[in-house]
């Protein structure tokens, strides 16, 4: 490693023991102090070492398989400028370089430290020299010529020079100007001309500067152009398809940028001497200018034919770069040792490469490595070769000369028309912001003004509703607290007579009934006396008594469908008092006031009982009446009976011990049967209600299917208007929806269609439904995605749900609010949807899931959801978007 005082950017002094006859990298062009250049180039002429980075690629996926069980052949130390080359494992060698860059280095960090100093000094008049030197696939093109099109965080080193020149230089007095060439085969082409495919070398006697007269020179004003004028040399440079890299590059790219920039001290000095000297010409001396050259060379990855697989003509290409890398390899280390004779002229590379190593460029080069062992070979000679580098010294000469062009009073008279003009506009545009901002001041005035008024009115307006609403409620209070005691006690007495009349007729059906079965079971042994053998003129009286029986029989039919009816209007009417007499007692107490009795939670108390009473009562009137009979009834001519009876079927199928015996009795079909056939609008709503907790079963769910109840509850949900009716048939669909097995029958049999057309009815309770339903689906689609069962759009989208659930993600209620953000991270787990969503807008309220949602499950599936996605994470970087 050198040692001593280092200047910033990596320049040293010279020593004094340093010889300067034995190589070119010290000697000074003859002509260096009789020229017609300042004699200080010479003089401030500075040694500075060649700076050595070096980079590591991360392990790419064929790496990731081929060496898992192997661990990396380097190891870095980046904070001590130190990378370790494993022999085996347990001895390794140490190298120091100028920077370890490890693999997560950015490309910036990689640009600041390596490039921006070598910019800085061609800004200056110094010629700088950036170079990428390493095996095949370690990444050189990548870090030098690398456009980032896609992702401004991935430019590389030209685009980040440019960038940074043009930010430093004025293009009125100032110019840049760039050459793009390849070296293919030992000849210089043309990246911007490809018919210029051979382009001599010229060398100046005098100076020993080497130039391409033949080259194509395009002036650079912005870094647009600049950018197309590499896509254009990118398209013509020679690139195969290896073992080792799918695109790797078969020639060397060399970028040549010039820079002529006017000395602004110079010309201060200028214009003050010709402000007192105006009339004599012979008295103008031209400003200064100094000219930069900045190379950046992509060099060509050296390769093993045995791992390269190269074969034919690519067989050729490999040789040739091989060949040029290695005299490149004997120049470094002719230089390293100081030997007499460096074989500059033994490739075109290094001809072309003269000034950088040894000559009068500050260069800075940067070393790419792999992790992978099975090119420790390979690494090892590239970590080499930066390590005999870092001993070259160039001599730094800045260059100065004359701008006779710029020389002109014309120029002057220009400028001075330029700068009035721009006193005008200025004062105009001053003049425009001053009436804007007046205009805009006056807006904001008269808005916030008619805010205020209708504020006001507004605030009246509630003042008035509300006083009115007290006025009304003290009424009402006042007349409850006039009558309590006769409230109650008619209330109370109605209530215990109706069900005192019911009980003593259920004891009387219940009598009779049993009266009934006596006298049958009297007619059956009778019947069984006279159907014995030998009993004679007994046909007619057993024709008698068959006939008697079956009247018997009709009978008590209609006395059982009498018995269950009673007992269901018992029990509803047991409730119905217990509710009723509780709220009494809350009125006669004054514990609130008439009307906001369903805020109390005694009330739900009661209710909670009281359905607690009503179930009990159903399930000891199902093991007492028998679950056929009850569903018999299901097709009662009486529709009366129909609704009670259907009533009892829902309330024992809200229990799941009931729910395989309905389906085993029956039960299914005739609750289907009655959805299709029935007319009352009351039958409808309570028999879909009992399909929807039938259909909770998994089971039960493929029974519907089959008999045809998705189509029925499609036509259902198409007819009905009522909002209770609408809530139980989005509720059986929506348990549908959560099987994986039925969603294209629900979609084909236009199941989803009918529960998205529910939601024209906007009442809560059926829009929590479809959310819930949409949920559901969205997550089979997201599961049949993720197993590889289903590809292409969510069928959602497709019906055009997303509008929908994109306007409901921030619904006021919470449990619509809660199954519309679990069905938007459904679907943007599944990357094809992605655009579609990004167009519809869900992004923006997946970004606020992800932020702003009380749940922290639903939360961390939506930030998970958006940083596994490309498509979403793209979108967020160019909207600058950060989770």
């Amino acid at each position: 490693m050198a040692s001593g005082g280092s200047y910033r950017n990596g320049t040293q002094k010279a020593p004094s023991s340093l010889r300067t006859s034995s190589s070119f990298k010290s000697k000074l062009p003859p002509s260096a102090s009789s020229n017609g250049r300042r004699s200080s180039s010479a003089i401030d002429a500075v040694y500075g070492r060649v700076r050595v980075s070096v980079r590591l690629r991360p392990r790419n996926a064929e790496e990731m398989a081929a060496d898992a069980d192997f661990a990396d052949c380097v190891e870095q130390q980046p904070e001590l400028k130190r990378l370790k080359l494993r022999k085996n494992n347990w001895d390794s060698d140490t190298y120091e370089f100028d920077e370890v860059f490890t693999e997560f280095a950015s490309q910036k960090r990689v640009y600041e430290v390596v490039a921006k100093p070598v910019v800085e000094s061609v800004l200056d008049g110094y010629n700088g020299t950036v170079m990428a030197y390493g095996q095949t696939g370690t990444g050189k093109t990548y870090t030098l010529g690398r456009l980032g099109d896609e992702d401004v965080s991935a430019r590389g080193i030209m685009v980040r020079s440019m960038e940074d020149i043009l930010a430093n230089i004025c293009l009125e007095t100032d110019s840049v100007s760039v050459s793009y060439l390849q070296l293919y085969m030992e000849t210089i082409q043309d990246l911007l001309n490809p018919a210029n495919d051979n382009i001599p070398i010229v060398e100046d006697q005098k100076t020993g500067d080497v130039s391409l007269p033949g080259a194509t020179v395009v002036e650079v004003r912005d870094q647009q152009s600049f950018l197309e004028l590499l896509r254009v040399g990118e398209a013509h440079r020679y690139a195969a398809n290896t073992k080792l890299n799918t695109e790797s590059s078969r020639s060397h790219a060399i970028l040549l940028v010039q820079i002529k920039r006017s000395v602004p001290g110079r010309e201060a000095d200028f214009s003050a001497e010709t402000d007192h000297s105006s009339h004599l010409s012979t008295n103008y001396k031209p400003p200064m200018l100094r000219k930069g050259k900045l190379v950046l060379v992509d060099l060509a990855g050296s390769e093993r034919v045995n791992k390269s697989g190269s074969e034919g003509h690519m067989l050729e290409e490999a040789k040739s770069i091989n060949l040029s890398l290695s005299a490149l390899g004997k120049c470094i280390n002719a230089l390293a040792e100081n030997s007499a004779h460096v074989p500059v002229r033994d490739s075109k590379l290094t001809r072309l490469l003269k000034d950088s190593f040894g000559g009068t460029s500050r260069t800075s080069l940067v070393i790419t490595i792999g992790p992978s062992p099975r090119h420790r070979a390979e690494t090892a000679s590239t970590i080499l070769f930066g390590q005999r580098a870092m001993k070259v010294e160039n001599m730094l000469k800045i260059k100065e000369e004359f701008d006779y062009k710029s020389l002109s009073k014309r120029l002057e008279v220009q400028v001075d028309k330029l700068i009035a003009e721009n006193e005008r506009q200025q004062k105009a545009f001053e003049a425009e912001v001053e009436r804007i901002r007046l205009e805009a001041q006056r807006h904001v005035i008269e808005t916030e003004r008619n805010y205020a008024e209708a504020l006001k009115d507004e605030k009246m307006k509630c003042q008035v509703e509300y006083m009115e609403s007290i006025k009304k409620l003290e009424e009402k209070w006042s007349l409850n607290q006039q009558k309590p005691t006769n409230n109650v006690r008619t209330g109370g007495a109605c209530i215990t007579e109706e069900a005192s009349e019911l009980k003593m007729l259920l004891q009387n059906e219940m009598q009779t009934r049993k009266a009934a079965e006596e006298e049958i079971n009297k007619l059956k042994d009778q019947l069984h006396k006279f159907t014995k053998p030998g009993s004679a003129g007994g046909n007619s009286d057993i024709l008698n008594l068959q006939s008697m029986l079956e009247e018997e029989i009709r009978q008590k039919k209609r006395l059982e469908e009498e018995v269950i009816v009673l007992r269901s209007q018992f029990s509803q009417l047991t409730m119905e008092a217990g509710q009723r007499t509780s709220y009494l007692d809350r009125s006669r107490n004054g514990t609130g006031l008439p009307g906001l009795d369903s805020l109390s939670p005694l009330r739900n108390l009661h209710c909670k009982d009281a359905t607690n009473g009503e179930r009990s009562s159903i399930t000891n009137l199902h093991e007492q009446v028998g679950l056929h009979r009850i569903l018999s009834l299901l097709e009662s001519e009486d529709a009366t009976v129909r609704i009670h009876a259907v009533k009892v079927v829902a309330n024992l199928a809200a229990e799941e011990a009931n729910q395989e015996k309905i389906v085993e009795a029956g039960g299914l079909n005739s609750l289907l049967m009655l959805l299709s056939n029935s007319e009352d609008e009351t039958i409808r709503r309570i028999a879909a209600g009992a399909i929807a907790n039938l259909a909770m079963s998994e089971a039960n769910q493929e029974l519907i299917m089959i008999q045809g109840g998705i189509a029925l509850l499609a036509v259902t949900a198409a007819d009905a208007e009522d909002p209770q009716t609408l809530r139980m048939v989005a509720g059986a669909i929506a348990n549908l929806c959560g099987n994986d097995k039925l969603q294209t029958r629900l979609r084909s049999e236009g199941g989803i269609k009918a529960l998205l057309g529910m939601v024209r009815s906007r009442h809560p309770d059926v829009l929590s439904q479809v959310a819930r339903g949409i949920a559901n689906f969205a997550k089979c689609e997201s599961r049949a995605s993720a197993q590889g069962q289903k590809a292409g759009r969510s069928s959602l989208i497709e019906d055009g749900a997303l509008t929908w659930i994109v306007q409901n993600s921030n619904n006021e209620a919470s449990m619509i609010r809660r199954h519309v953000e679990l069905a938007l991270c459904h679907l943007a787990q599944h990357e094809v949807n992605a655009k579609d969503m990004i167009s519809g807008g869900a992004l923006w309220e997946l970004i606020r899931i992800s932020r702003d949602c009380s749940r922290e499950d639903i939360r961390s599936l939506a930030r998970r959801t958006l940083t596994s996605s490309p498509t979403f994470q793209a979108e967020m970087r160019r909207l600058r978007i950060e989770l």
